[in-house]
């Protein structure tokens, strides 16, 4: 096997030891892994703004001695803003834009030693599940080209399952980690809430704190190591978290014990469920209960009136965020400068009041009371992480008849996620199923709040018994 080879299948913990090493430099790992973006990318079309110039120099020149120094990284083209690099969030009327500093998250990823190659694909303003911008077109699902990534860090999770990069930013504000990973077939977990620096300041206001930034991962021990390095507070945040009793790495193998699971496969709405997706639950169940879990099967009750409030609440972001960006740009937005669905929300947004935003708040509590008391009852819930296998591009596309229609057909897509950024519970989502046609399916692990340490305890318990990195899709780098 040659070098090219194995990089494409070691995740970044492996390629940052052969950096300390000295067994490969960093403008090595940065030149091949470039390589490899070439070679796959006008298929897959996920990597849409290159950074391979400032990723060469930087791999020459002195790096921070963090735990990743040298290794190729992508960022998601949302939030994250990488100071001097153009950022569009997947919309036109951001596609001249380039912030002059990076966001926390972005200067801690550069003090953890990793070198951006590039940003990755993500809907507009990342409100789909799915990554198919009409700015760059759609990113396409490495199993199998003619479906979504899903989204929005699609164009990360394709990235990643492609033997890319080893690991790939994302962030999560109703599955955007979890769903893309499931589609893509690798790790993702959304850490709990304030375990991660918000982004921009219309995060912190206008998504009562929901999203959640960290990345989608080849590996268990990536994900934790990379948390480590991203986690901590920030002056002023309104959502203080415990320190973890032990850096997440050393969770990595440590025992769970035995776990009180509950596990479910009925969604909100009575929305109907794919058999595929329900079948990689049960498996899931069995796994656990084979490593000697409990397993009952259990859901939280939550009305489907509060999640329709929460949802209405949720409709109302494309305005806040479209007038944060036109404070900032200085510039008017005109129905030109984004898709369909995009402006109508926008214009819709604009005409509620603020008791419609507090009924929608209020809901928020009432979902993240009923699943806190749930989870006293039990340690992890395994639900699917979508219910349906990654449907096919155009999906959520939506007409001037029908402008709505890629909202409707997200919620019918993805029901079991965004509930948990609510909470505010860390969740993820772990590929231990393909269907007959060979398509990854992930299955969700939810914890109590503040408890990623048991999510991956389990994690690397199921990566060990049922491992998923020697699976590689139809269009890989390697």
């Amino acid at each position: 096997m040659s070098l090219q080879e194995e990089l494409a299948s070691m995740d970044a913990v492996a390629q940052a030891e052969m950096v300390r090493k000295k067994e490969v430099t960093p403008l090595e790992l940065v030149d091949a892994a470039i390589e490899r973006i070439e070679r796959v990318n006008p298929t897959l079309n996920v990597v849409v703004i290159p950074m391979y110039e400032q990723a060469r120099d930087q791999a020459k020149g002195p790096l921070p001695d963090g735990p990743f120094r040298g290794v190729p990284f992508l960022v998601k083209d949302l939030l994250a803003e990488v100071a001097g690099v153009r950022m569009t969030e997947g919309s036109a009327y951001l596609k001249d834009f380039v912030p002059e500093h990076d966001t926390e998250v972005v200067s801690r990823l550069r003090r953890a030693g990793l070198i951006f190659l590039g940003k990755t694909s993500t809907s507009e303003f990342g409100l789909l599940p799915t990554a198919e911008p009409r700015l760059y077109g759609p990113a396409r699902n490495p199993w199998a080209t003619g479906r979504t990534t899903g989204g929005s860090s699609g164009g990360s999770a394709a990235a990643v399952a492609a033997g890319m990069v080893p690991m790939a930013e994302g962030s999560d504000g109703g599955g955007s980690i979890r769903i893309p990973a499931s589609c893509c077939g690798v790790f993702g977990l959304k850490p709990t809430r304030g375990r991660t620096p918000p982004g921009p300041q219309y995060v912190e206001i206008i998504s009562a704190n929901i999203v959640a930034e960290h990345a989608v991962t080849r590996s268990v021990r990536d994900s934790a190591a990379l948390l480590d390095a991203i986690c901590g507070p920030v002056p002023a945040y309104p959502f203080p978290i415990a320190k973890p009793e032990h850096p997440f790495i050393q969770e990595v193998g440590a025992k769970p014990g035995k776990l009180h699971i509950a596990y479910s496969t009925k969604a909100a709405f009575d929305i109907p469920v794919h058999v595929d997706c329900v079948n990689a639950v049960q498996e899931a169940a069995k796994l656990c209960t084979h490593l000697g879990h409990e397993i009952v099967e259990a859901s939280p009750v939550i009305e489907d009136q509060l999640i329709q409030q929460f949802g209405r609440c949720w409709s109302l972001v494309p305005a806040a965020v479209i007038d944060y960006w036109k404070r900032r740009l200085g510039r008017e937005p005109k129905p030109e400068h984004f898709e369909t669905m995009t402006w109508t929300l926008y214009e819709w947004g604009r005409k509620k009041d603020i008791l419609y935003w507090y009924q929608g708040l209020e809901a928020f509590q009432r979902i993240s009371e009923k699943l806190a008391a749930f989870f006293n009852d039990y340690d992890v819930l395994i639900t699917p992480t979508l219910a349906d296998p990654p449907v096919p591009l155009g999906t959520f596309d939506s007409t001037p008849e029908n402008p709505l229609q890629g909202l409707k057909r997200s919620g019918s897509f993805a029901p079991f996620t965004a509930v948990f950024n609510v909470s505010g519970q860390p969740a993820m989502s772990v590929p231990l199923f393909w269907n007959q046609d060979g398509i990854p399916i992930g299955t969700q692990f939810v914890a109590r709040y503040g408890n990623e340490a048991t999510l991956f305890r389990l994690a690397a318990q199921l990566e060990q018994a049922s491992p998923w990195s020697g699976k590689h899709p139809q269009v890989w780098a390697g």
